[in-house]
């Protein structure tokens, strides 16, 4: 079963820029397509990011232009690039497969736009 742990998140101006890291371990990670989820405080998880194994992309209108998902399968890891972020944004911030895995969902990392 493939774990994920995330790293990354902190408190950032409006406007400003932050990359979030998720680390996979426990399987053959290349094979797997990949997304990026958030939760804020009274919200469903949704997806925001997603990418391929052959490295395609699709993003969530909100983020679209201002978010970027990469991987780098030999390091077993995705990236999200965050940039020009606004107030909404805040959230939890997961990875995990584009058909998530019940028990793969990590801790998570908090994301926090205040000024």
């Amino acid at each position: 079963q493939v774990q994920f742990v995330e790293s990354g998140g902190g408190l950032v101006q409006p406007g400003g820029s932050l990359r979030l890291s998720c680390a996979a371990s426990g399987s053959i990670f290349s094979i797997y397509h990949m997304g990026w989820y958030r939760q804020a405080p009274g919200k469903q998880r949704g997806l925001v990011a997603a990418i391929t194994s052959g490295g395609s992309t699709n993003y969530a209108d909100s983020v679209k232009g201002r978010f970027t998902i990469s991987r780098d399968n030999a390091k077993k890891t995705t990236y999200l690039q965050m940039t020009d972020v606004k107030p909404e944004d805040t959230a939890v911030y997961y990875c995990n497969t584009y058909h998530p895995m019940k028990d793969s969902w990590g801790q998570g990392t908090q994301v926090t736009v205040s000024s």
